[in-house]
């Protein structure tokens, strides 16, 4: 044994080859900072060892490396800029230390090799992948850029577009394409992965292949003449500043550094690497994003352990209320499998359920993702049917018929009485209280709410609701059933509006009040999109989810919340939807909606939305852009901090991956606590209390005061 550590250990193979093992202590070798100082003292080893002629490196384990351990990452971030440099240098030298080794060395890659794995894999002389390999450098999702040798040594290997093109959209390749562009040398079964890199790498000592050339590469400057490089360079920031935007400063900041080491050695290339990264590192942008990543771990994490404690399996499900959100739900079943049981009274809403799971399969084959062997086998699993004697052996009933208390209260009493007594009965509502509907069955504790977000096929959330008396093995079972369906549990307890649309209406609100004092709603959409970075902005957003929609569902909050949420007068929505204007679905809301030459979608501010909120609102006048952010952003916030303060929640991280995957949260901003925590508590409250006599939305809860006054973080809870 040459070496042994914790996470790695380097041994003799045969005729002077040496092989180092990744072998982390957990499920999946990662690069934290033990790894990395064994990595060095196994270097140092390595070095000092007489005859090795070679080495080959691999992993114990189904992955090869799956980059760093992000969780190291929060206290990193936190410390100095310069501090960071020297931090994320040191780590850069180990690299360069092993890619220095006095002898030829590859790397067989297997599984995931990503981030710090990817560069692990190009600090080696060569690489030869199975066919499980998936090779990336995908450190912009967290705000970042490459640390470790990244965006020195791929260019030089692959050439700069397309190394550019792996690092700013941080997509992962598959191994065929490694193998094309020149990532790797060689790709074979995953039986044959050991065998052929020792073969390559026999190869290289005897001569046959040139290793000291194929480093000479790696370490010189890019081989760009500077046509070549005006024109790479040019492109790659012009399809970022298409893609990305100026929100995302991390593959800017991985063009511009690509470009500046064009003409340098490694070392130099290096050290403005390693200045690009601690840059990236200090902003608020690399912060949320990491905080989204270490977020959705979390996430993700608890819904495995809810749903390995669930007793009930799910194999069959039943979807009542078909139309255009019960078809989804359908499709998503049976996409993943699970066959679906469609019931519905009126033989067309079964029918336009049928063409809405049709018509996003059609989609897929046009898109080159669904074939008709796989939309034959999802058709295949939903049943239509008009009859209750359809479900009565199914698993699973999700009510999605529509939002009014009591329809779902009788569709749910007739339910109960069509199925066996261990089936499992959840609502589709996206504001009636779990509480309510729950009285009308007569074993509520098989009873919950399951609220899909449309469209379904594309939202990743579900919000499942907890009622006073749901059993937690019905929770289970319910989280179990959902990621069985590929979406994303996240289990609050029941209130008005549930989490995320509890949360949305005082923003709606907002939006209304500005209005009314006189904002111009494609200004506010304007700010909200370009500024703020929603997807869509309030007006748009209302038409899309649909006027009516919005209206009615107001009217419920204001029920449920009245000291909050009471309806308010002249309220823009209620006058579009008394006006008979819902939005998108009949082509006009806030705007007109309608296609164009191409048949894309598009809108238009509309006359007569402007003629109806005439009438009602003063007259348009300019507001200031943090004005209208606050104006909207301020009860979002507030609410979302009483969600959290009620334990409608569990967690500031839960709180902010549900709007994230439910409303379109901006990535870079982190979510609604990231949002307020990378403003500052005090800073908040300051914010606040300057609007807190727009009314009650914009009052602060004292626990929120007194975070700020004792400095503590929503994230330490």
């Amino acid at each position: 044994m040459i070496y042994k550590g914790n996470n790695l250990k380097v041994h003799l193979l045969q005729d002077g080859i040496a092989e180092l093992v990744f072998d982390g202590q957990g499920s999946v070798n990662k690069f934290d900072q033990q790894t990395v100082e064994e990595l060095e003292a196994a270097t140092q080893a390595l070095e000092t060892t007489s005859n090795i002629s070679g080495l080959i490196v691999r992993s114990a384990k189904p992955a090869f490396i799956v980059g760093a351990d992000i969780t190291e990452f929060t206290a990193l971030f936190d410390m100095p800029e310069q501090d960071i440099i020297s931090w994320v240098a040191k780590t850069s030298q180990v690299f360069n230390r092993f890619e220095d080794l006095p002898f030829p060395t590859i790397a067989a890659v297997n599984g995931f090799a990503l981030g710090g794995g990817c560069e692990m894999a190009l600090a080696c002389d060569f690489r030869v992948a199975d066919t499980s390999t998936r090779l990336g450098l995908p450190e912009v999702k967290l705000g970042i850029m490459p640390g470790f040798g990244g965006s020195v040594r791929l260019p030089r290997l692959i050439g700069a577009d397309n190394a550019l093109e792996w690092m700013t959209t941080g997509k992962d390749c598959k191994p065929e394409k490694a193998l094309a562009v020149g990532a790797v040398n060689a790709v074979v079964s995953p039986e044959n992965l050991e065998k052929a890199a020792l073969s390559m790498l026999q190869d290289a000592i005897a001569g046959e292949f040139d290793w000291q050339a194929a480093r000479l590469e790696k370490t010189s400057p890019l081989q760009l003449n500077t046509n070549e490089a005006v024109m790479s360079f040019s492109t790659a920031k012009a399809m970022v500043a298409a893609q990305a935007g100026k929100h995302y400063p991390a593959p800017h900041m991985i063009v511009n550094t690509v470009a500046k080491a064009a003409g340098l050695e490694r070392d130099e290339a290096l050290a403005l690497e390693n200045q690009g990264f601690a840059t990236l590192a200090k902003t608020d942008e690399a912060k949320a994003q990491v905080g989204i990543f270490l977020a959705d771990q979390l996430v993700k994490s608890k819904g495995k352990k809810q749903a390995k404690a669930a007793t009930h399996s799910v194999n069959q499900t039943a979807v009542l209320g078909a139309g255009i959100m019960g078809g989804g739900i359908a499709y998503q079943s049976a996409v993943k499998g699970t066959p679906v049981i469609m019931k519905d009274i009126n033989q067309g809403a079964l029918d336009l359920g049928l063409n809405e799971a049709g018509k996003i399969l059609s989609k897929g084959m046009q898109k080159g993702r669904v074939d008709a062997k796989k939309m034959a086998a999802t058709l295949n699993k939903i049943t239509p049917s008009l009859e209750y004697s359809a479900i009565k052996d199914v698993d699973l009933v999700i009510e999605a018929v529509v939002e009014n208390p009591k329809i779902k209260g009788l569709v749910l009493a007739e339910t109960e009485q069509n199925v066996s007594d261990d089936t499992i009965i959840c609502s589709n509502t996206s504001t009636i209280s779990i509480n309510q509907l729950a009285q009308s069955l007569e074993k509520p504790e098989r009873f919950c709410g399951m609220h899909f977000f449309n469209p379904v096929h594309r939202m990743p959330l579900v919000e499942i609701i907890r009622g006073e008396k749901t059993s937690e093995q019905t929770i289970s079972a319910v989280v179990a059933a959902t990621l069985k369906m590929g979406k994303t549990p996240i289990v609050v307890n029941d209130c008005p509006g549930f989490l995320v649309n509890r949360i949305l209406f005082p923003y709606f609100a907002g939006f209304s009040q500005l209005l009314i004092d006189g904002a111009d709603f494609v200004a506010v959409d304007k700010v909200m999109e370009k500024v703020f970075g929603w997807p869509m902005g309030p007006a748009f957003l209302l038409d899309v989810v649909g006027l009516d929609t919005a209206n009615h569902a107001s009217s419920v909050m204001a029920e449920g919340i009245p000291e909050r949420m009471q309806k308010i007068k002249n309220d823009p929505v209620t006058l579009m939807y008394t006006a008979q204007r819902y939005g998108q679905k009949n082509a006009k809301g806030f705007y007109n909606h309608g296609v164009d030459k191409r048949g894309r979608p598009n809108k238009v501010a509309a006359d007569e939305a402007y003629a109806l909120l005439s009438d009602h609102c003063a007259g348009i006048k300019d507001f200031d852009t943090n004005d209208i952010i606050a104006r909207v952003m301020v009860p979002m916030a507030n609410e979302a901090i009483r969600c959290l303060e009620e334990g409608i929640v569990d967690s500031a991280a839960e709180a902010d991956m549900a709007l994230l995957y439910g409303l379109g949260f901006p990535p870079f901003k982190g979510g609604i606590f990231r949002y307020i925590e990378t403003m500052g508590l005090s800073n908040f409250v300051a914010l606040a209390d300057k609007y807190a006599d727009l009314g009650p939305t914009y009052q602060i809860s004292d626990g929120v005061r007194e975070m700020a006054t004792s400095n503590k973080s929503y994230f330490a809870q």
